[in-house]
């Protein structure tokens, strides 16, 4: 096992992509838990109102007197937990789905029916509508994340463990008196983690993105500070476009989600490389 992941993490560190993603993703991972240390003041605390960016305040203050600084590094302690508390919840969920419609066939059946009528529904706009009808809140979100996330991961595992389930080895394993989930734990687990932390990219980088919106949107929760909610304040401000406050008000809000969500597509697509080998030949060609 130990061998593995370092022959793995080798393999991971030839991707220059993927060594850039990670290289960013653990700036902000840094700054979200480390974030009493790094921002030089509470973000709910108030100075004098839009200051221009200065020695105090590096990136000025908003409409309230509140320091952007201290707001973006707070704002990425939100915006991370939903997102990786949503993905991996939904991956956890989606696996074990996945792992049991691909097994059991008659099982299989009436789970992947309740997995295509979630999917036959438009995911993000009625996250939208529910959102507009439930109380603003952190939790609220994540739970709504989670319900439409995990059918995405149990479709795709489930397809892999159709092709392996048949496979010489675990066959043998089961003339020999295995059990089936002793088969699933042991056999067919292990060779879908690759697609479960794929997948967990994916969504991580969906959450972030709809987390955004819906907070951009006014849908979030107010007294949270994240990204999303950093450029909902900004734009309601009435001068915020014939003014120079944008640039450093709404444009750093934007360019940290940005870099997140580029992030996280490389080193999501640095995983498939190592995943999928073909995929490689095909990036040098």
């Amino acid at each position: 096992m130990i061998r593995n992941l370092i022959a793995f993490l080798k393999e991971y560190g030839k991707s220059v992509l993927g060594l850039i993603g990670l290289g960013i993703m653990v700036f902000f991972i840094v700054s979200a838990v480390f974030a009493p240390c790094i921002a030089p003041y509470d973000p709910h605390q108030m100075h004098k109102p839009l200051e221009h960016p200065n020695s105090d305040h590096l990136l000025g203050t908003n409409d309230i007197g509140q320091d952007i600084l201290s707001e973006l590094i707070y704002g990425s302690r939100v915006s991370l937990f939903i997102a990786f508390f949503v993905s991996i919840v939904s991956a956890i969920i989606g696996t074990s789905l996945g792992l049991l419609s691909g097994y059991f066939e008659r099982v299989g059946f009436f789970i992947m029916r309740i997995v295509d009528a979630f999917l036959a529904i438009p995911r993000l706009p009625l996250i939208i509508v529910i959102a507009a009808f439930m109380r603003p809140s952190i939790w609220n979100l994540i739970f709504m994340f989670i319900v439409f996330g995990w059918p995405f991961t149990a479709r795709i595992i489930r397809s892999e463990v159709l092709s392996l389930r048949n496979r010489p080895y675990v066959d043998a394993t089961r003339m020999l008196g295995a059990r089936d989930f002793y088969i699933l734990g042991r056999h067919i687990l292990p060779n879908v983690v690759p697609l479960i932390i794929v997948q967990l990219i994916i969504e991580a980088r969906h959450v972030i993105l709809a987390e955004s919106g819906l907070s951009f949107l006014g849908l979030g929760d107010p007294t949270a500070k994240s990204w999303g909610m950093v450029l909902h304040y900004a734009f309601e401000y009435p001068t915020i476009f014939i003014s120079e406050i944008w640039k450093w008000w709404m444009l750093p809000a934007g360019l940290c989600i940005t870099f997140t969500i580029l992030s996280l597509t490389f080193i999501g697509y640095s995983l498939e490389e190592l995943i999928n080998p073909r995929l490689k030949r095909v990036t040098r060609l």
